[in-house]
């Protein structure tokens, strides 16, 4: 499998929600798994000031810590998206905050030719808003909605003080998606440019 000009449109599931917070991208083929960890925290969005890891199969991908981490996990950095489907993946996980513990589910939907007239990556579609950071997993989570959409619920004010304003648990918040896949794009167009530019030279 050729990676240059593919990209694969990934569904990413937040497990444990209900209704599902989903999101589904499209995501070139040469990005890292370091890359897709970027390109999940500005889908859903998360503000990617915790730690992450993939696990597919058996194999663990992260950002090594050299304290913590032995040398079965591998360089997120460094593995390419290509890779993992070359090697017959069709669904992994990526975790984010193992505090929060943020399980999501990446369902490879299908790979095909990237469309040049596309700045990749780029959000497809998708329901609900996520979790604000640090609100305690799940089940926080779950605490944080009803106080927030209950209009005497008794920590309302609290949590409204907490989060900085309202939030709508049903509205995707689009405009924010689609600024920092922006920021995204515009890295790698940046990117490729400068390596064509090499190549010539």
């Amino acid at each position: 499998m050729s990676y240059v000009d593919r990209i694969a449109r990934l569904r990413i599931t937040l497990n444990d929600t209900e209704p599902p917070i989903w999101r589904t991208v499209e995501v070139p083929l040469t990005t890292s798994l370091k890359g897709l960890h970027e390109v999940i925290q500005a889908a859903m969005p998360f503000e990617d000031y915790h730690l992450f890891d993939f696990r597919v199969g058996e194999r663990r991908y992260a950002i090594p810590a050299p304290k913590f981490d032995g040398p079965e996990t591998r360089d997120a950095k460094s593995t390419k998206l290509g890779l993992i489907l070359e090697r017959g993946a069709t669904e992994f996980v990526y975790t984010y905050d193992f505090g929060d513990n943020w399980q999501h589910t990446v369902t490879v939907e299908e790979v095909t030719e990237a469309d040049p007239a596309v700045a990749y990556p780029r959000l497809v579609a998708g329901e609900r808003r996520a979790p604000p950071e640090d609100v305690g997993g799940t089940w926080g989570f779950e605490e944080f909605v009803e106080a927030m959409t209950k209009p005497r619920h008794r920590e309302k004010k609290a949590t409204l003080e907490w989060y900085g304003g309202p939030f709508d648990p049903a509205a995707m918040d689009r405009e924010a998606i689609e600024a920092a896949m922006s920021k995204l794009t515009q890295r790698r167009a940046i990117g490729r440019a400068a390596f064509s530019k090499g190549r010539r030279h």
